[in-house]
C-alpha cells in the first residue's frame, strides 16, 4: 500500500464574494487541499434548481425529496415582499429551471457539472452575459444565463446575504476540526484506497446541494456542501467532507466491485461504492477519534442499511489488514 508522506499539508482558504486571500499557494502538497469558497452564481444556481424541483413537484401533484430539508423555501410567503415585476422574473426564472434544468441529476447530468464548474469559476463576475467585461461571457447556454442574470439582483438583495453569512460561518466552523485532524484523515484514507490526493479539492459551501446534501464531481475535482443541511452539521460535516472527497480517489474501488461483477455476471450493485466510502469514513473516525464520530445511521439515512452486514464482516476484515483489497471485494461481490 502507497502511505502519504508524514509531511503532508492541509490547506484551508476562504474565498469571499468580492474578493479572495492572496498569498496562498495550492502547489507541492501531497495531502488534499481543501479550498473553500462560498460563491454567488453557484448559490443562485442551486437555489433556483431547488425551486424549479419544487414548483415542478406542486404541479405534478406531489411531493419532491427537497421538501423535507428546505421547507422554509416552499411556502407561499416566500414571494410576499416582491414588487410585481420582481415577483415576475423570479417566476420566470424558476419556471426555466422547473421547465428543463431541475430534472436533470446535478451529478449525473455531465451538462449540469460543466455548468457548475464554469460558474465557480466565475464567481466574482457581476453578471454572465458578458456585459460588465469579456472574461465575464460564460458561455453557459443563453436561457440558463438569462434566467440567472434575471434573478440575479432579486436574489442579492433577498437571500444571498443571510445564505452567504451561514455559508461562512459553516467553514470557520468546520476548520479547526480540519486542522486538528485533517492530515491523519487523508493519510488514512489515502492508504486505504491506495490512492494520492489531488493537489486541490475545490469547495463551494452553498445553502442547498441537493437531496443528499452533498455531492462531488472528479476531472477537476468539484465538490459541493450545504451549510444548511442538518446532515452536514458539526463532526457530520467533518466526516461528509471525506466522504465525498474520496470519490476523487478510490476511482479504483469502484473499478474493482464493477469488475468482479462482470466476472460472476452479475449486475453492479447500486450505491454499493458510496456506501462503501461513507463506511469507510466513518470507521477510520470511530478508531481514531471516538469520541467524535458521528453515529453509524448515515448508512440507513441514505437507504444504504442493505450493505452494512456486507461492510462491516468484509470491508471491516480489510481495514483491519486481515485480507488484501480484491479479497474482500471479492467476497462482497459473491455474496450479494
Amino acid at each position: 500500500m502507497r502511505m502519504v508522506s508524514a509531511a503532508a499539508l492541509l490547506l484551508f482558504v476562504l474565498q469571499c464574494p468580492a474578493q479572495a486571500k492572496a498569498g496562498q499557494s495550492v502547489e507541492n502538497l501531497t495531502a488534499p487541499v481543501f479550498e473553500f469558497h462560498s460563491g454567488f452564481w453557484v448559490n443562485l444556481h442551486h437555489f433556483l434548481y431547488l425551486q424549479g424541483r419544487l414548483q415542478a413537484a406542486r404541479a405534478a401533484g406531489s411531493v419532491a425529496r427537497e421538501s423535507k430539508i428546505a421547507p422554509p423555501y416552499d411556502t407561499p410567503a416566500f414571494v410576499q415582499g416582491m414588487t410585481a415585476e420582481e415577483r415576475r422574473a423570479w417566476q420566470e426564472a424558476v419556471q426555466t429551471y422547473a421547465d428543463s434544468w431541475s430534472s436533470r441529476d446535478l451529478l449525473l447530468s455531465n451538462q449540469m457539472v460543466l455548468i457548475n464548474d464554469r460558474l465557480a469559476e466565475l464567481e466574482k463576475c457581476p453578471d454572465l452575459a458578458g456585459k460588465s467585461a469579456v472574461e465575464c461571457t460564460s458561455g453557459i447556454v443563453p436561457e440558463l444565463v438569462t434566467a440567472l442574470d434575471k434573478a440575479a439582483p432579486i436574489y442579492r438583495r433577498r437571500w444571498w446575504a443571510e445564505q452567504d453569512r451561514v455559508n461562512r460561518a459553516w467553514i470557520a466552523a468546520m476548520v479547526p476540526a480540519l486542522r486538528n485532524m485533517g492530515e491523519p484523515m487523508a493519510a488514512r484514507l489515502a492508504d486505504i484506497y491506495q490512492g494520492r490526493w489531488p493537489a486541490r479539492i475545490y469547495v463551494d459551501v452553498v445553502a442547498f446541494a441537493g437531496a443528499d446534501g452533498a455531492y462531488t464531481s472528479v476531472a477537476p475535482s468539484h465538490l459541493m456542501i450545504s451549510s444548511q443541511d442538518g446532515r452536514n452539521a458539526g463532526m457530520a460535516g467533518f466526516q461528509t467532507l471525506f466522504y465525498e472527497a474520496s470519490h476523487v480517489i478510490a476511482g479504483g474501488i469502484e473499478d474493482a466491485i464493477g469488475r468482479e461483477c462482470r466476472r460472476l455476471e452479475k449486475p453492479i450493485p447500486r450505491d454499493l461504492w458510496n456506501a462503501l466510502l461513507l463506511f469507510t469514513a466513518n470507521e477510520v473516525m470511530r478508531h481514531s477519534w471516538p469520541g467524535a464520530a458521528p453515529d453509524s445511521s448515515a448508512l440507513a439515512e441514505r437507504g444504504w442499511a442493505i450493505y452494512a452486514p456486507l461492510l462491516e464482516e468484509d470491508w471491516q476484515a480489510y481495514l483491519n489488514g486481515r485480507v488484501d483489497m480484491d479479497a474482500a471485494i471479492a467476497h462482497m461481490v459473491r455474496t450479494i
